[in-house]
């Protein structure tokens, strides 16, 4: 099992046990629909990818991330944070690129799978630029599948005949790692800041959260 799969597995058992529940306020989620998007992810990685001409799309890796984060994007607080995102996911994606090009070409030299790789360095620069859990979680999925689209567009623009792979083996960690990686810095980063400036800790509500009572666990 992958640690894309492992990631997801201990992502559903935590939201099981009721931790992290401030986060999915602020995420606009309910436990159930955690749930439900954790297990769509899962079970999608292992369906066939939809092959539309030269490309392949992985339903768990690709589409199920990218509804999840067009739902985040209509329900962003403010018309700023949509803009903040957009920008985000664009530069994070160009970042992702910028470093696949300095990873060696052949993945067998390298210590650490360049998935992994991509994943990490996608959610620490989104967080950076995202800032809100939700502005962050859409630019760490959303930019590191520009950047495999960035890279696939070039080859066929030098005529190199390839077929572009999103959210399929390898990427789907890296779509995983990125997205958890970007949610978690926001809200642990986040919420230390705010203690700091304020000397209390954030309210959820402030961010738009659903209220907790109303929770459908």
């Amino acid at each position: 099992m992958s640690i894309g799969m492992i990631l997801l597995t201990v992502l559903a058992l935590l939201i099981l046990f009721g931790v992290g529940e401030r986060v999915l306020d602020r995420m606009h989620l309910t436990d159930r629909q955690a749930l439900f998007m954790v297990a769509a992810i899962f079970v999608g990685g292992w369906l066939p990818d939809i092959e539309i001409g030269r490309v392949s799309v992985n339903i768990g890796g690709a589409l199920v991330p990218l509804g999840l984060c067009v739902y985040l994007l209509v329900r962003a607080g403010t018309g700023k944070e949509r803009v903040r995102a957009l920008v985000a996911a664009v530069l994070t994606g160009a970042a992702v690129y910028l470093i696949g090009r300095l990873m060696p070409a052949d993945p067998i030299q390298t210590i650490v799978d360049p998935n992994y790789v991509y994943g990490l360095a996608a959610g620490v620069i989104a967080y950076l630029l995202g800032r809100s859990r939700r502005a962050a979680f859409f630019a760490g999925v959303v930019g590191v599948l520009l950047a495999d689209i960035a890279v696939a567009a070039l080859n066929w623009s030098r005529g190199i005949d390839q077929t572009l792979h999103l959210g399929s083996a390898g990427a789907l960690d890296a779509v995983v790692i990125s997205g958890l990686l970007a949610v978690l810095l926001a809200e642990f980063i986040g919420e230390a800041i705010e203690r700091m400036t304020t000397g209390r800790a954030s309210d959820p509500m402030e961010d738009g959260a659903i209220e907790t009572g109303r929770r459908k666990r």
